[in-house]
């Protein structure tokens, strides 16, 4: 009785270290299945935070400096680029984030970068004014060929043949598109094909000067929040020179439009929307991989150019649409490429 009555014990403890194991192993299976469900889900809202504030970020430039017809670009970004660092530093007072001190060394090195990425948002703003949201986003496929183009002079790195051909078909849907835009404008397409280069050459010129700047940190390391700090800082006093260049001070003395609140409104809302590209895209990138970001940074320029067409009312012909959309569709393809040829690569 005793021999059974352990036997029976002995049974009942495999069944549950059985049971236990099961719930075990369904236990795990619950919380990985939970984290993967986590993970996709903040993949999917800073996908979305990204998308959202890069398209609202250009519709709203465009309708500050074509519907309100503000003729100040250059006070537009210095404002802009205001609110950046307001924000920015008092994150920092608060301790939310932490960035590098800007010192006098970090300064120095910085400063040919930050040229370029003054002249680079300047030329934004001027090429927006006159050119429609579609062929702006098709026109900067451009920088993708500078870009590659300069990768392979500067850092002596190969593309494969479809990245070649995407880079082709770019160059054509942007002529195409020009020849076929019922809205030409020959100084608009100007500070367009400008800010191709100047775009194309900060990507290069960070890369260079990216490991330089690192080693004056304190902490060796300049993460996006104190790259935000040191160029939006950087950039006001440049700011402010180049507006007292172009002599936008008069025209500031005599437009009405700073007595409006509601325009007050949406360029304070440019500022913190400049701001939340950085923080959505950094983000983004966390939590995907910088191939998907650059895909996704793609196909989110179909959305934004039927918006801009949509939203400003713009007259377009068969023949310009058709050239839009190819050189959309050239975008990504082109994304596709740097996908495969960087998974090459790597094997």
């Amino acid at each position: 009785m005793m021999a059974r009555s352990f036997s029976m014990k002995a049974v009942n403890r495999n069944d549950e270290d059985l049971e236990n194991g099961m719930l075990e192993k369904d236990t795990e299976k619950s919380v990985c299945s939970n984290k993967v469900v986590a993970v996709h889900n903040k993949a999917l809202l800073s996908g979305v935070a990204y998308c959202i504030s890069s398209c609202s970020m250009i519709l709203v430039n465009k309708y500050v400096l074509s519907s309100y017809d503000f003729n100040a670009g250059i006070s537009l970004m210095l404002y802009q680029n205001f609110v950046s660092v307001v924000v920015v530093s008092t994150l920092r007072f608060f301790g939310v984030i932490s960035t590098e001190p800007l010192t006098w060394r970090l300064v120095r090195v910085w400063l040919p970068v930050n040229v370029i990425f003054v002249g680079m948002l300047i030329t934004s703003m001027f090429s927006l004014k006159y050119i429609n949201v579609a062929m702006v986003t098709v026109l900067k496929n451009v920088t993708n060929v500078i870009t590659a183009v300069g990768e392979m002079y500067l850092f002596n790195k190969t593309h494969d043949n479809r990245v070649w051909t995407a880079l082709f078909l770019m160059i054509i849907s942007a002529i195409t598109g020009g020849i076929t835009d019922l809205s030409f404008h020959a100084i608009g397409y100007t500070w367009q094909i400008i800010n191709c280069f100047l775009t194309a050459s900060y990507s290069l010129t960070l890369r260079r000067v990216m490991d330089t700047a690192k080693q004056v940190t304190k902490s060796g390391n300049l993460d996006e929040f104190s790259m935000v700090l040191l160029n939006n800082t950087l950039s006001i006093p440049l700011g402010i020179l180049l507006i007292l260049l172009f002599n936008e001070v008069d025209y500031l003395s005599r437009t009405p439009l700073l007595q409006l609140p509601t325009f007050w409104l949406v360029t304070t809302f440019s500022g913190f929307l400049g701001l939340a590209i950085s923080f959505t895209s950094m983000w983004f990138l966390h939590q995907t991989s910088a191939t998907t970001y650059s895909l996704v940074g793609s196909l989110n320029k179909i959305p934004l150019s039927v918006a801009g067409i949509l939203l400003f009312h713009v007259s377009t012909s068969l023949e310009n649409s058709a050239s839009i959309f190819f050189g959309l569709l050239a975008g990504v393809f082109f994304a596709r490429a740097k996908m495969q040829d960087k998974s090459q690569t790597r094997s």
